[in-house]
């Protein structure tokens, strides 16, 4: 029963996240590999927080405020966050799976769960049901949004890489490193803060921002998920071919509500597809066309 608890929130965020993969679903061999990967990175997370936590131990009170939140902001989310990041860029970043804006949230939201899959198995059993249904709408959909942040910018990195944007693409890189551990370091520093403080005007005080501060970031969270499903685009592009789930056939120009010019199915600028009302398919042969005249037998666009 506590294996199920443990593992419930984390199945139902995979599947949130997988089905929101519109436009082409990734290969179940290579999503099952990052999640394997990101329990992985539960070791260097130990050993990260295990040498951290001891220098800033010799240095503050371990039980201190200041020596809570140091640990949190400064030990706690970069071992963690950095571990899913090199993971994520080590199997994705050359992958060809890896064409379309979206893809990069799937993968960081798998790496992130599997992690956090093993370190809620571990809470659980440990604590009991009590910290299974806490954590089922705490701490595995934060790791979830540390992922989902993480994917974004990991998304804009790849798309400037491509772009031959050196520049754009190492600032998104290291937004995508440090964005995370922000966020993850603010969330455990707001309660190991609190509860180090010792008081119940401050340790409540602590609680109710600390859920403030969840909502917030879920709802930040849902928004970009929301969003880059929504407009998710195609942004690899091959000589004389473009990898699309939809066929390049349909020919000619069209306007984009963005103001840009396009002759692809979707919008270079802002990823929104073709409006189909534009094409027409001609009633001779059959061809579809985005001209006045049939381009296989001439026939012209039915009026």
């Amino acid at each position: 029963m506590l294996f199920a608890l443990a593992l419930i929130p984390v199945i139902g965020l995979l599947c949130f996240i997988y089905f929101n993969d519109k436009k082409e679903k990734e290969p179940f061999g290579l999503l099952i590999g990052l999640f394997f990967a990101g329990m992985g990175t539960v070791i260097t997370a130990i050993i990260g927080e295990l040498i951290g936590g001891a220098i800033i131990g010799a240095i503050f009170p371990s039980e201190s405020v200041i020596g809570q939140v140091l640990v949190a902001c400064l030990i706690v989310a970069p071992a963690e966050e950095l571990g899913k990041f090199f993971v994520l860029r080590l199997i994705t970043w050359k992958n060809r799976n890896f064409n379309y804006n979206y893809d990069a949230i799937v993968y960081a939201v798998f790496v992130s769960l599997g992690f956090a899959a093993l370190e809620n198995i571990e809470y659980v059993f440990m604590s009991g049901v009590g910290a299974a249904l806490l954590r089922m709408f705490t701490a595995v959909p934060g790791h979830a949004c540390f992922a989902v942040f993480m994917g974004f910018f990991y998304s804009k990195a790849k798309f400037a890489s491509i772009t031959k944007n050196k520049g754009k693409s190492a600032m998104f890189t290291l937004l995508a490193m440090f964005v995370p551990i922000v966020v993850h370091g603010i969330y455990d520093a707001i309660l190991m803060g609190g509860g180090a403080a010792g008081e119940i005007l401050a340790t409540g005080l602590s609680i109710v921002v600390w859920i403030l501060f969840v909502i917030a970031m879920f709802v930040v969270s849902i928004i970009l998920i929301v969003r880059t499903s929504r407009h998710d685009f195609c942004f690899v592009t091959l000589p004389d071919q473009t990898q699309t789930v939809y066929s390049p056939a349909i020919l000619g120009a069209w306007n984009c509500s963005c103001g840009s010019v396009n002759q692809l199915n979707f919008c270079g600028r802002c990823g929104r597809q073709r409006p189909m009302s534009i094409v027409w398919t001609c009633p001779t042969c059959g061809t579809l066309s985005a001209y006045n005249f049939c381009g296989r037998c001439g026939t012209p666009k039915p009026l």
